[in-house]
């Protein structure tokens, strides 16, 4: 008899205050190697709060973290990266005017020579990051131009891409599709799939539950920092989840509420 492996992150009941405010109460969330576990929320339920918790940002107040099964307080962002969680926010940290491959290397520049002969690598740079790319399934026109040229979804490919290169185990994406079109918004889903499919575990961060839905093994809604249901892909229609996150008690109210008065 096998017994299932640890989740990769795990969250039982953790929550987070600043103050008097509760930001985030017993939220509980669980992240394993090919899946991707979708938090979906609108603006104000406490995503952010989670995300800066698993990438090591804030330090949660009560309830549990583990990663991999061993329970961990995160220090910093370095010590969430050293576990192998790597955290690409909506406004990706990119420099517009630097080429592609210079950004996939930002802060780990690999060089060679030594003393006064010491330089960047270029050429492993260059070739490096066309062929991470190209395992994603990621072809671009040239490595040389400004990442900043680059439509928005190329740009989070790249930042997804660079990621699963430098060794993340789980890869917690922020918002990837909010500012994009539907087309742009597919090409990113695509890759968070290869991502998954790589055997990352993948959590992502929405508040559209269609793109979830397309790519979610499970589902976590927050609404004002607490949980508002938890399902698997198999437990739960899309309908039902567009339902939950939109809050379809409060839509109907406001229905009865909009609704034209019948005439004389």
């Amino acid at each position: 008899m096998t017994t299932e492996a640890p989740a990769l992150v795990e969250l039982d009941d953790v929550s987070k205050y600043y103050g008097n405010i509760r930001a985030l109460e017993e939220v509980s969330l669980e992240v394993r190697s090919g899946e991707i576990t979708c938090v979906l929320g609108d603006n104000g339920a406490g995503k952010s709060t989670l995300i800066k918790i698993v990438a090591g940002l804030h330090r949660h107040d009560a309830g549990t973290f583990r990663v991999e099964g061993e329970e961990v307080t995160l220090a910093n962002p370095r010590d969430a990266l050293d576990r192998g969680i790597a955290t690409v926010y909506q406004d990706l940290a990119v420099v517009p005017l630097m080429p592609v491959w210079r950004n996939f290397f930002l802060g780990s520049e690999p060089t060679k020579g030594s003393g006064p002969f010491k330089r960047l690598d270029v050429g492993l740079m260059r070739r490096t990051t066309r062929e991470a790319l190209l395992r994603m399934g990621i072809d671009l026109r040239d490595v040389d131009q400004p990442i900043g040229t680059l439509s928005g979804g190329e740009r989070q490919c790249v930042a997804i891409a660079r990621a699963v290169h430098f060794g993340a185990k789980v890869l917690v994406l922020d918002e990837p599709t909010a500012a994009l079109g539907v087309k742009q918004s597919g090409v990113v889903l695509k890759y968070v799939a290869a991502a998954r499919d790589q055997g990352l575990g993948v959590v992502l961060i929405t508040h559209n539950p269609h793109h979830a839905y397309l790519v979610g093994d499970r589902f976590v809604l927050l609404k004002r920092g607490v949980m508002a249901g938890s399902h698997t892909k198999g437990s739960v229609t899309l309908d039902e989840l567009t339902r939950q996150m939109a809050g379809g008690t409060e839509l109907e109210d406001l229905r009865h509420e909009l609704e034209r008065p019948s005439g004389p």
